[in-house]
Order: C-alpha cells, then structure tokens, then sequence
C-alpha cells in the first residue's frame, strides 16, 4: 500500500456529533476553497441528520447548499450518507422515490454515496446501490458495526461478500458508537480483506478513546481509507483528529501525503464558527467509555442531550443511558444507527420519563416490531411485540416490497409549493415539515432559529433568560419548583403550571410589572395588555387532568394528528392523538371507553403531560 487515503468529515458528522447538525452553509463556503486544495478523497457534507436540520432548523435549502459546495468544491469529491430504503427520513420509501432521490442527489453535485441500513438488512440496500451506479456515481456498501451474542466477524463477512456481489465499490465499516477495540479492528479488517477485493473504508468515533488505537491497526491490517475531522470538531463523540491521523503516519509506508500546515489553518477557522453555535454544544464531549455498554452513537449522543434539555430532563440522562441497552435487548439486538438509535433511544427516554416501561409506545417501535424496518438481528422480546401490535402479522419480506410506487401522489400533494422535483423529495422526507418550510419559503417568511450572542447573555443585556426550574426555601421548608406552561401573557392575571415536588399544582399570578426584550436592552413594562414577546409555551386555556377521562401525552411535544371528533364512540386504547416527540410519533390513547366530549388541541400545538389535550365522558 502506497498510502492512506482520507475522508474528512468536517461538514457533515463531525458538527453533527457535536453541535447538534446547527453549522449553517454560510459558515462552510468560505472555506471551501482552502478544504478543496488538500487533497482529500472525498469530503462527508450531505446526508444524515444535515437534510433535516436544514429544513427544521437553520430554514435552509438542504438541495442549495449542495449545489452551492459542488460548486465551492470543484476538486473534491462530495460524499453523503443514504439510509438506503429510508434515504433521509424515518420511513421506508417506495422504490421510484429511492431511485428519484439518488438521481437528483447527483445530478446535483453528488460523488459518493455511502448506503447502510440499520438493520444490516441488504435487500433494504439494492435499489440505492442499483440507483448510484445506474448515475455513475461511487457506491459504498456499509456495514453497521455493532456487538451483541449475534454480531461476530463470520457475521460481517457475510455481509461484506454479499456487498461486493451487489456491485459496491468500496466497503465501509461504520463503527458508528465507538465500539471497535484496536485488535478487533485489525482481526475484522484482516478478514474482510481476505474475503472480498474492493477497498475497505473505515468511521468510526472517539466517544470510548478507542477509534485512533483501532485505525491503526486496521490500516496496518489493510484499510484503505479513514475517516477522520478537523480538530475544531473532533474528538469525544465525533471522530479522529484528522491533523493527528496525518502526523502519525507521515514518514510511514502509510503516509497520506496531506500538508499539516493547511490543515491546522481550515481548522483555526473552523474553531472561530464554533464559537457562534455555543448554546447547540454537546455536554458529551469527552472519553465516555460507558458508549461501550449503552452503544449511543456519536451523531445520535449531542441531539439526545439536546432533547433532553428541551424536555427539562437533562439530569436523567444516566437513566436514558441505562434504559437503551435493555430496550435494544428487547428488540432483538439492532444496531444503534439512524433510524434505530432513534427508535430505540426515543423508546428508552418514554420508559423513563413515564416511569414505567412501554406505558406509553411508540409508532416507530410498533412498525419495527412489525418487520417494517427489516429483518430483526435477534429474537425479539415476544412479550413486548405482543403489547405493542397485538395479533398483528410480522412481515418477512422486503418491506418496500409492499409499497407502491408514490412519487405521482406526492406531486399532487405538494402541487403550487414545489417549484421542481427536489422540493417534492423535500416534501417525501418530512410531509409536514417539508410543508412548511415550502409555504414559508413562498411567503418569504423563512428565519433561521436564533443564535444566541454569548457575551450579551452573560453580561445579562442580552435576550432575557429564566430558570424554569428551581428550589425554593420558605419558613424554613425547601420546594422543588419545575414550570411546566403558562397562561397567555399580557393577562394580568396569568396561570402558571408547575410541579411542586413532582405534584401538579396551578398557580395563579397577578403580574404587576414585566421584561420585555427590545433591541437586546431588556425594559420594564407594567400590566401592559399587548406586547412583542412570542408565546411560546402552551395557551394556558386547557384544563388540568383531573379524571381518567382526561387524555394526557407521556411527554412534550407536538401534535400532528387529531384522530377523533365530539361525539365519537372510542374504546380504551384507541388511538385518539399522535404526538411528536424527539423526531418520533407516539399514539395517545383512551384510557376509558366512553364518548369523546371535549379537544382542547388541535395539529400543530405544543403540549405538556400537565394539561388535558381532550376529554372522554366514561360509559
């Protein structure tokens, strides 16, 4: 082997890893030009989470900024990551939208494309990797590294040869969590190269402190290719430091040939637009060896962390932590990988958020134990498949084998907002957020989330900040107090829900005087009836659960779905609402059979488990 060829992942999974996906384009283009002159092998910048959080966050075109980095990009190759039969979304997609996508992903710019799924279920990887060559592009078949009693190297081989037959032109090992150990890398690598001709590539992340030991002994075993990041966004949950990886091997018959002066300078910059994304920092950024028990991946650990602060749970993260490996157990071991980090880390923080294990299940949960997602590694925990779908059959096919074709449905959906095919798979992937943003861009309307000025914050001239969760001492007696929502501002008579040491209490506040933020100066303003600060917290109007026939969610969110009217009929465990959760769809059920006579919510509304969301007259 001449040398070592690198990928640097900078755009995509290294901010992805740490600052939640939240680097907007404008911050990457003026760098571009410096990133195209060293010499990479390809660079990571589409694909993942970015799709999502261009569209949901930053108010991007997630097509834009591709055209815009091919062009920045003339000399490098663009790679992405495609969760084959779920591309980006959460679903699994029809075979003429899969073949759509590809195409139009490469038509746009795109180079190579690294398919996986996270099941290790192949038959839900051809029509991608059919699509990519059918383009002429680079096909990466991808193996989902994972440990369980049923992930063995014999295991990976199998799926490698399997890979090679499909016409990939590479292998990638995701070591997605940080799991490979230093001489198991060098056995697997050692193996798989016996087994099949195509180059290995090798990602994997430094959560555990293992990933650099573990690249160099798959290289000395015969890894082609490594991935690694600019030091502004490596280490802890992301990846290899791309700078050290260069360092170690110079000189070397492994040598990558790349020029560390370079390198250190793109990385100054970067470490420069970090600072604008402080208040998106993962407070997972250092060796975890626990990664090597709960297998949270490095892409998955910043966003649950950041979920979890949003839910006003960030202390019972240890629990989380603790709770995924025993949901993973349950559903028969697969790897932790998008869509399944998210089914089974969503399903984790449900058990332990409603203290009780599957009281409340997700959509996402009951397709997967349907057979939706694939084939299962393990056996699956019957008890829990049969609470989840009941008698419902589990599918042994392809799953998409039972979907027909949709891109022709999806155009009338979203006729007058998409202005060309890419706005249609916009739409594909997330329907309702997809609309949105359409609408939004129409109407000229599209704004970024804020980012927050960390000096103004702190020198308290900035937006101002409330604790929303608190003790307060009074006669001698200490109260836990955690704000839960409130009535609408500018009453000057306003409610607020809490929890007083874990009881649901309202307090009504007579408001004398208030902040408002203007121009970053914050102003007293006394019982003013109208002002400028965006509610954000639920409308204050629904009542408080007081019976069993008032439905509750398990957990904040948003509702997507009213499934139900005044005056219809249900039945214990219908479904009434879904909700959404940390990117995932729960069903609300009835907890009493009866007549539906009260919806306090209606789509699109943010809800609290402290509020009725509708009520149920009991039989």
């Amino acid at each position: 082997m001449a040398k070592v060829l690198i990928t640097d992942l900078t755009l995509r999974d290294g901010h992805q890893s740490l600052i939640a996906t939240r680097m907007r384009t404008d911050d990457m283009l003026p760098i571009c030009s410096k990133l195209d002159e060293v010499g990479f092998w390809s660079l990571e910048s589409w694909g993942g989470a970015t799709f999502d959080a261009c569209v949901r966050f930053l108010k991007e075109d997630p097509w834009e900024r591709l055209r815009k980095l091919r062009k920045a990009l003339p000399n490098t190759r663009l790679q992405m990551l495609l969760r084959g039969q779920n591309l980006l979304g959460y679903r699994h997609y029809s075979d003429d939208v899969v073949r759509a996508f590809v195409q139009k992903a490469a038509d746009n710019g795109m180079d190579v494309f690294r398919i996986f799924d996270a099941m290790n279920d192949t038959r839900n990887l051809r029509v991608a990797i059919e699509a990519t060559k059918k383009a002429g592009k680079h096909a990466e078949g991808t193996i989902s590294y994972t440990t369980s009693p049923v992930h063995d190297i014999p295991h990976f081989v199998g799926l490698a040869k399997e890979l090679e037959a499909m016409g990939c032109d590479t292998i990638c090992i995701k070591d997605m969590a940080g799991l490979l150990t230093p001489y198991t890398a060098g056995e697997l690598v050692k193996a798989l190269k016996a087994a099949v001709s195509i180059p290995l590539h090798l990602h994997s992340h430094a959560t555990s402190g293992l990933a650099s030991m573990a690249f160099l002994k798959a290289i000395e075993n015969g890894a082609y290719m490594v991935d690694t990041a600019l030091s502004a966004f490596s280490e802890g949950a992301s990846h290899p430091t791309t700078e050290s990886i260069v360092a170690a091997l110079q000189g070397t018959e492994f040598d990558t040939g790349l020029n560390l002066v370079k390198l250190q300078e793109i990385s100054a910059y970067f470490k420069e637009v970090r600072k604008k994304y402080w208040q998106f920092e993962s407070a997972f950024t250092g060796v975890d060896t626990r990664v090597l028990v709960n297998q949270v991946p490095g892409g998955m650990i910043s966003n649950l962390s950041n979920q979890l602060k949003e839910q006003g749970a960030l202390e019972r993260m240890d629990e989380v932590l603790a709770e995924i490996p025993r949901v993973r157990e349950d559903m028969g071991f697969p790897p932790l990988v998008t869509p399944t980090s998210q089914i089974v880390g969503t399903q984790a923080v449900l058990n332990v958020l409603t203290g009780e294990r599957y009281k409340s299940i997700t959509n996402e949960v009951k397709l997967y134990l349907q057979g939706m997602y694939g084939k299962a590694p393990g056996t699956v925990n019957e008890r829990i498949r049969k609470l989840a779908i009941g008698d419902t059959p589990v599918l042994t096919s392809r799953p998409a084998d039972g979907l027909k074709d949709e891109l022709d449905k999806l155009r009338i959906e979203i006729e007058g907002l998409a202005k060309n095919e890419e706005d249609v798979l916009t739409y594909a992937m997330f329907p309702d957020l997809g609309r949105t943003f359409l609408q939004e861009r129409a109407a000229g309307t599209l704004k970024p989330e804020v980012l927050l000025d960390k000096t103004a914050v702190e020198n308290n001239c900035g937006p101002r900040m409330a604790p929303n969760e608190f003790k307060i001492t009074l006669h001698g007696e200490t109260y836990n107090i955690k704000l839960t929502g409130t009535g609408h501002h500018g009453e000057p008579h306003r409610p607020f829900y809490v929890d007083v040491d874990g009881i649901a209490e309202e307090v009504v506040v007579e408001v004398l005087s208030e902040i408002e933020v203007a121009g970053g100066q914050a102003t007293g303003k006394t019982q003013s009836k109208s002002h400028s600060v965006k509610e954000t917290a639920p409308s204050g109007k629904r009542p408080r659960p007081s019976h069993a026939g008032h439905v509750t969610a398990a957990m904040p969110g948003t509702i997507v779905d009213v499934q139900v009217q005044i005056g219809q009929k249900v039945k214990a465990g219908d479904s009434v609402l879904v909700i959404e959760a940390m990117k995932m769809e729960n069903e609300v059920q009835a907890a009493v059979s009866g007549t539906v006579i009260g919806i306090f919510v209606a789509k699109g509304d943010t809800v609290t488990p402290d509020e009725a969301l509708l009520e149920i007259q009991p039989e």
